[in-house]
């Protein structure tokens, strides 16, 4: 932190709006010592990851949307969000109240590719999502034990090669047999995919990008939530 700025003669507003900047410019270090500020304080847990953490990363969202930002420096932003969010996350009660949803998320079947899904984990994190990122090369039972696992609202399934997207049916018909499907939110993403495909195999909706995917994670569980 610069020596010019004193986190202790500063009101709390001013430390979630330096927080929120602080974060958006991927300053970790920063980022910590002030959630460390707040807590100090005794300021509430989840009032400092929604009006600090979450809220910078909707600016970094929506920026990495319109071509502001690119890949590396939301990267960055999400690395000093998951920082706060380890001093957080033991201190947030495990209830609905402390997240939006949870997500569990993978690439499918024959596919490595995990630029993409990593980079929507991290933001989706950012929004106050709780995710469980399984990785590459999963199975139609992987994803489905996953789903039960951890109770999940929203299932991610991304693909970057032609060949693999076809599997995502094969996950998709798996969670329907099992019984899954009214339970569970399907988003897919991928570079061959589109608004076709998705409609096709039966997917909830297409997310282009991982900036898409959380404003339509988000609007996907508001409805859930009012239903």
């Amino acid at each position: 932190m610069s020596d010019e700025i004193n986190l202790k003669e500063m009101p709390v507003e001013e430390i979630l709006e330096l927080m929120q900047e602080d974060l958006y410019d991927g300053l970790a270090d920063e980022v910590v010592e002030e959630v460390q500020e707040l807590l100090g304080r005794e300021f509430a847990p989840l009032e400092i990851m929604t009006k600090g953490l979450v809220a910078g990363m909707d600016v970094v969202g929506v920026d990495f949307r319109d071509g502001i930002l690119f890949v590396p420096e939301v990267l960055m932003a999400a690395k000093a969000m998951k920082a706060g969010m380890e001093l957080l996350r033991p201190l947030l009660a495990t209830t609905e109240a402390s997240k939006m949803g949870t997500m569990v998320i993978g690439t499918v079947k024959g596919d490595i590719h995990d630029i993409g899904q990593n980079l929507v984990s991290m933001m989706m994190e950012g929004a106050g999502f709780e995710v469980f990122n399984l990785g590459i090369n999963n199975s139609v039972e992987t994803f489905i034990d996953a789903i039960q696992e951890h109770n999940a609202d929203i299932l991610g399934l991304s693909a970057m090669l032609t060949t693999t997207m076809t599997y995502m049916r094969v996950v998709i018909d798996g969670v329907k047999e099992k019984g899954l499907r009214d339970d569970v939110i399907v988003l897919v993403g991928g570079a061959p995919l589109n608004d076709a495909f998705a409609e096709d195999i039966g997917a909830d909706a297409y997310c282009k990008d991982a900036a898409v995917g959380v404003e339509t994670a988000k609007k996907f569980m508001e409805l859930r939530k009012k239903a």
